[in-house]
């Protein structure tokens, strides 16, 4: 048995889901613009990235169900930021495109 501070790996299943919440490039736009632009709201998304609202909606709720994103209800509107495994992306994304 594992000890109490080891980390359990991630399965193929578990990877996969995030994987494809990055697999298209307007998700990918849309969380680089929420890591530099934490609490930022939906209507702001669609306008930066030059996307219709209904879909950049669809993308963000692809991007949360990924576990990438997560949303707070504030008040009429939504903010986004991202998680800890949207941070990790994030970082991925930027040093493999550096590459």
């Amino acid at each position: 048995m594992s000890g109490e501070g080891e980390k359990r790996k991630k399965g193929p299943k578990k990877l996969e889901r995030h994987f494809k919440g990055v697999s298209n490039h307007r998700r990918i736009q849309i969380l680089l613009l929420v890591a530099e632009h934490p609490g930022i709201k939906l209507n702001d998304i669609a306008d930066a990235v030059k996307g219709n609202m209904k879909t950049i909606s669809e993308h963000a709720r692809r991007l949360t169900i990924a576990g990438l994103i997560e949303k707070t209800y504030a008040g009429l509107s939504v903010e986004h930021k991202l998680t800890p495994y949207g941070k990790q992306f994030v970082t991925f994304i930027n040093a493999f495109s550096n590459s």
